[in-house]
């Protein structure tokens, strides 16, 4: 049984994300106070995420996109994108550099600390931009040292001078002077060699030209050496879904819009093909000559990841839509999927999708929550009810190719609409039914129920002829024609009792039927 990659013609989300404290402590809530108060407080965490818990390491970029979202529901999804993006390593549970990063704003803010927070200062700034420096010269009290080429003695403030062997986007061998002029613990980065400088003796003097025997002490060198270390930490953004290139977060003003949705099936006693299905409408596609022929090309990729964030699995395929010149027009109104199925272990998960239009660069993503059922061997038992746009028994033929389950070729279809006339096709498995034993045929009563606003407009049973399923699952796929029903929504419920064991279940799904 399997459904494999492929884009045919044809025819929602649960987050789970967190948005970390700010570096200020936050407020406990007083006895008696008012709710509202809290709810104020949470607001307040979007407002000051980007001002003072990641103002050292967003860059103008994502500062810009952040700005303009609208509902804090799109700041909790871009927070943990932004996050996600840094991350080193996915497939673990931690992410290390968030972990890091927050771990250098409490080192920084203990030791670091001078009239303001840590992560104020200079130093600490550096610190939690670019970690731990490889080397630190350190002059807590200042004192005599030699300035110049005649190797005259001054007397200099407190100072340190940090050294970074590499600092990625930056370069090699950085050194970075911190001073302390005012004695207070409160260094900040020196702009020239001789700012250190407290106390000359009579008739001492500096050469300007002579002094900075290297070229990075120049006063100009060492400004531009500051401004880069001012900017946003440069950063490598991860791959997604095994290959592409995820990017900066930014604000998307032509998305491409799909849907995503996943069918469950059993394979074991605790193994679950979970049956991904995505769907875009063909006039959201631009179509490109290709060979002669108007053909749309995406590029989607995924990731499953577990509750505990480690992913699980991962998917990538680039994908056609292809029609004559003929038939373009025909085509665009009509939609596309693609089908990708992965065996998972029951329990909670979500699924990160994003989908590319290669012509016109137009990207869509979504993130989809879902819980793979745990199948008791032991009970009566069903699958997902899949409503189709396209539904096909195989005759025979090797169960192999897109879209097929078993012996049958099953396209969902997700938004459940279909023309008057446009047959309504659904699919199901039954598991663990009791069979006759006089007549070794399953021993199930199924009907099929077609309802509108509750009330019951024709049943039709179920005919065991031809049941060519063994073992301990059955197939229902059946097509119904809806040339009689007039416009509106509708509801099939399959109703179905095993008379072994007594077990009834009653699965069902709406569709809507348009003029």
């Amino acid at each position: 049984m399997s459904l494999r990659k492929f884009f045919i013609p044809v025819g929602t989300l649960f987050i789970l994300s967190s948005v970390p404290l700010s570096f200020s402590q936050q407020k406990q809530k007083a006895p008696g106070e008012k709710e509202r108060k809290v709810k104020t407080e949470a607001a307040r965490v979007f407002t000051d995420w980007p001002k003072q818990d990641v103002s050292l390491i967003i860059t103008p970029a994502e500062l810009n996109a952040y700005n303009k979202l609208n509902t804090d529901d799109e700041r909790e999804k871009f927070i943990q994108h932004f996050w996600d993006m840094r991350d080193p390593d996915p497939d673990t549970a931690e992410n290390e550099y968030k972990a890091e990063y927050y771990e250098r704003i409490a080192y920084a803010n203990e030791h670091y600390s001078s009239g303001k927070p840590g992560w104020l200062s200079d130093r600490g700034r550096i610190y939690i931009k670019f970690g731990k420096p490889d080397e630190i010269e350190s002059h807590p009290s200042g004192g005599a040292t030699s300035m110049n080429q005649f190797a005259e003695s001054v007397t200099t403030y407190p100072f340190e001078k940090w050294f970074y062997r590499y600092i990625p986007g930056i370069g090699s061998g950085i050194e970075i002077e911190f001073i302390d002029p005012t004695g207070t613990g409160e260094f900040r980065t020196a702009r020239s060699p001789n700012e250190k400088v407290a106390f000359m003796p009579a008739g001492a003097h500096f050469d300007e030209n002579s002094n900075y025997r290297r070229e990075q002490d120049s006063p100009f060198a060492i400004s531009d050496l500051l401004n880069r270390l001012d900017q946003a930490p440069e950063f490598k953004p991860k791959r997604f879904g095994d290959g592409a290139l995820t990017g900066t977060p930014t604000i998307d003003n032509d998305p491409l819009h799909f849907e995503i949705n996943a069918a469950f099936f059993r394979q074991s006693d605790n193994r679950v093909i979970a049956a991904f299905t995505i769907q875009t409408d063909n006039r959201d596609l631009v179509f490109s000559d290709i060979g002669g022929l108007p053909t749309a090309r995406l590029n989607i990729h995924g990731q499953i990841i577990t509750v505990a964030e480690r992913r699980v699995g991962a998917f990538e395929d680039s994908v056609t839509t292809t029609s004559t010149p003929d038939e373009l027009s025909d085509i665009k109104e009509r939609r596309s999927a693609y089908a990708k199925a992965v065996v998972l272990n029951p329990g909670r998960y979500r699924v990160d999708v994003r989908v590319v239009d290669i012509s016109s660069g137009a990207t869509g993503s979504k993130r989809f929550g879902f819980e793979v059922p745990r199948f008791d061997t032991n009970k009566l038992a069903v699958s997902s009810l899949v409503l189709t746009s396209k539904l096909e028994n195989m005759n025979g033929q090797p169960s192999v190719g897109p879209f097929v389950i078993g012996q049958n070729k099953v396209v969902p279809n997700l938004t459940g609409t279909y023309r008057r006339g446009q047959p309504i096709g659904f699919y199901l498995q039954v598991y663990n039914a009791g069979t006759d034993q006089t007549t070794l045929r399953p021993s199930v009563e199924v009907e099929y129920v077609l309802l509108k606003e509750g009330k019951e407009l024709r049943k039709q049973p179920e005919n065991w002829n031809g049941m060519s399923d063994a073992g301990e699952r059955l197939t229902l796929a059946h097509l119904l024609d809806s040339t009689s029903l007039e416009p509106g929504t509708y509801e099939l419920a399959i109703r179905i009792r095993d008379q072994v064991s007594g077990q009834a279940l009653s699965p069902s799904a709406k569709f809507t039927v348009l003029p």
